[in-house]
């Protein structure tokens, strides 16, 4: 259960319900009225509409009839098949549903004592980093005595149409409902992190290869607890909500309600000659129209699945909008899949665990270039690096990194015209190893990923870092546009992840006494070659160091090489511009380090900017002994603090 949650429109759920009890009253909601403002923002509804009860609509109401299930949902006359999916989704997870729908046992209807019942219910949903409860009353649309939108298959069950309305309310209207993403409806259900592919672009219909591993991945999200969704975009020879011949539905969104491994045959007990069969198993939100391709329902293929397979399938061979297809013609029939993983960050699991951090922020638009924080994409060269900075360190030799840019819900301005998703996406750099402050100039920084810029909700990246320090900039693709975003950075070990906000070190009291850097110097120590031998087999085991007044900064080890890259970038605020940058090449030993080499920089703003490769020296200065070696480096430095 979340440890601390919002109210949505400051409505607390127990003092109204505790109110109108006393009152002997049904709750009205008055945030949300039985109007037709609380449907529609800009059409008009088709005939009246009017609001009842379910105590109006049947003579026994509950929340759930038999439990809940993905089988409970039927989409109504909105074009909000999305959610609909999502609810299926929803409903497969006990762990998660019990979230957003809190104390259901507390809330269901009570026959034996009906004046604790007041008309009022209440949904939490995970809204922009946080949990928030949604108060609404049990007044429901509807036209000749039947409910309009989201309802159950079975007459006296209410908890999916009780659900849409809290959701609705959260949008601002039914209305705003209309057309949306089934991995948004999940994230804002569980707080899961979506992820969505194109299958055709990533050629999954094609490459078996491909196919096998996001098979794979699909069935580890399944059984983690993830929720999957996915559709057949609509495209000019294919119009939405046409059925193909196959019998889906284009631009509608069907939920994965199963993934397995089917075995054909029976196994023998010392052999396991059965084929196997990759197989998943989808739900068309309206409860009926099913795929009528090989291993639909009353395919001639089920006769070559045992009686116990069948069993431990649940196969059930009825128009319920239920149905299972092999994984290949699920890669060659749709286009688009959701994938939405609860990412366990629990430390008392078997399971791979993961650490996060989560930072709110926003793109805000200023004249000043320092002050701005609305740059636009890596293409705007002039103002990319006036958005939003955040720095994180990678501190194993390499760890998988989930990157997840999440903009703020903009169905709420949909009243206003507003309500189409920004396109936004990332980028992220390797910079130096002690970098502090933001950047203002791309000299030596590596350039080791980019997202998808894409007008969707959320942004989404998986990568493998090498170590190091990185800066990820979240931007809009264009420049000049304000909203708000949250980032969630989930790695292996603790990244460390914060805002950077300074633009060069602090002037304070102490400055007065132990003075204020002048210069600011960045170098790259991109690799060293022709290194003395250290070991038997001809080897060494090299690092650098890199020196400058009274910091400096080490590389990892190289292992058994006299031409290591390093690829080591370092950055240093000078207050004397006379102290030289001192660079050394180590060997590491199991005793004592010993010193390979070493160079001597001056860094001067005005040396040269370009690669150069110098002769490595003994101790002393630039004047000193020469060494086997050469290391190769690029310097920059300014006496304008904020250049760099």
């Amino acid at each position: 259960m979340p440890s601390s949650v919002q109210l949505f429109r400051d409505q607390k759920y127990h003092e109204l319900k505790e109110q109108c009890i006393q009152q002997r009253q049904l709750f009205e909601d008055p945030e949300f009225p039985a109007s037709d403002g609380s449907l529609f923002y800009q059409s008009a509804p088709p005939r009246k509409v009017e609001w009842k009860r379910p105590k109006d609509l049947c003579e026994d109401p509950h929340l759930f009839v038999n439990g809940i299930s993905s089988h409970d949902l039927h989409q109504g006359i909105l074009g909000n098949c999305w959610f609909v999916a999502a609810c299926s989704c929803l409903a497969l997870r006990k762990c998660l549903w019990q979230q957003v729908i809190p104390d259901f046992n507390e809330q269901e209807w009570d026959p034996k004592n009906p004046e604790k019942y007041a008309g009022i219910f209440r949904f939490r949903f995970w809204c922009f980093g946080e949990w928030t409860e949604v108060v609404v009353d049990d007044l429901l649309p509807t036209m000749d005595g039947k409910l309009i939108y989201c309802h159950s298959n079975v007459k006296n069950e209410f908890w999916s149409a009780l659900l849409e309305k809290a959701y609705a309310k959260l949008a601002g209207s039914y209305e705003a409902l209309d057309g949306g993403s089934a991995a948004d409806a999940i994230v804002d259900f569980t707080g899961a992190v979506a992820e969505s592919i194109d299958l055709v672009q990533g050629k999954y219909g094609e490459i078996i290869s491909e196919q096998m591993k996001l098979f794979e991945d699909l069935m580890k999200v399944h059984r983690r607890g993830g929720l999957i969704s996915c559709s057949i975009a609509v495209s000019s020879g294919r119009a939405s909500e046409v059925e193909t011949e196959m019998g889906l539905v284009v631009g509608h969104a069907y939920s994965v309600t199963g993934i397995r491994k089917l075995r054909l045959g029976e196994r023998l007990v010392f052999s396991f000659k059965a084929e196997k069969l990759f197989m998943i198993r989808l739900r068309n939100p309206w409860g009926k129209k099913e795929w009528n391709g090989a291993w639909s329902d009353n395919s001639e293929e089920w006769k070559k699945v045992s009686d116990s397979e069948r069993k431990s399938l649940g196969l059930v061979l009825e128009n319920d909008g239920e149905f299972w297809m092999t994984f290949e013609d699920w890669c060659k029939n749709f286009t688009d899949v959701d994938i939405c993983r609860i990412v366990n960050t629990s430390y008392f699991s078997i399971h791979k665990t993961w650490e996060k951090k989560m930072m709110h922020g926003a793109w805000t638009k200023n004249s000043e270039p320092l002050l701005n924080r609305s740059g636009g994409c890596f293409d705007n060269r002039e103002t990319f690096l006036q958005n939003p900075q955040y720095i994180f360190d990678v501190k194993k030799t390499e760890d998988k990194v989930l990157v997840s840019l999440q903009q703020e819900d903009r169905r709420k301005y949909k009243k206003e015209g507003r309500g189409d998703s920004i396109p936004i996406g990332f980028e992220i750099f390797k910079v130096e190893d002690n970098r502090s402050y933001r950047l203002h100039k791309l000299t030596v920084q590596e350039r080791v990923a980019t997202s998808p810029y894409i007008n969707t909700r959320t942004v989404f990246l998986r990568r493998i870092l090498q170590q190091g320090r990185y800066v990820l900039i979240p931007t809009t693709y264009h420049p000049g546009i304000a909203t708000k975003f949250i980032l969630r950075l989930f790695t292996d070990v603790p990244s460390k992840l914060r805002e950077l906000k300074a633009d060069k070190p602090k002037m304070t009291c102490w400055s007065l006494l132990c003075g204020y850097p002048r210069r600011v110097t960045q170098i790259k120590v991109h690799s060293a070659e022709g290194l003395q031998k250290q070991d038997r087999s001809g080897g060494a085991d090299p690092y650098v160091l890199v020196k400058c007044e009274n910091q400096n900064v080490r590389s990892p080890v190289q292992h058994d090489t006299t031409s290591p890259v390093f690829n080591t970038q370092v950055i240093f605020y000078k207050k004397n511009i006379d102290s030289p940058i001192t660079i050394q090449v180590w060997n590491s030993n199991i005793l004592c380090d010993q010193l390979l080499g070493q160079a001597v920089l001056a860094a001067s703003p005005g040396d040269p900017r370009e690669q150069q490769t110098l002769q490595l020296r003994g101790r002393g200065g630039q004047e000193a002994a020469e060494v086997p070696g050469h290391i190769t480096i690029k310097v920059f430095s300014s006496d304008d603090l904020a250049e760099l």
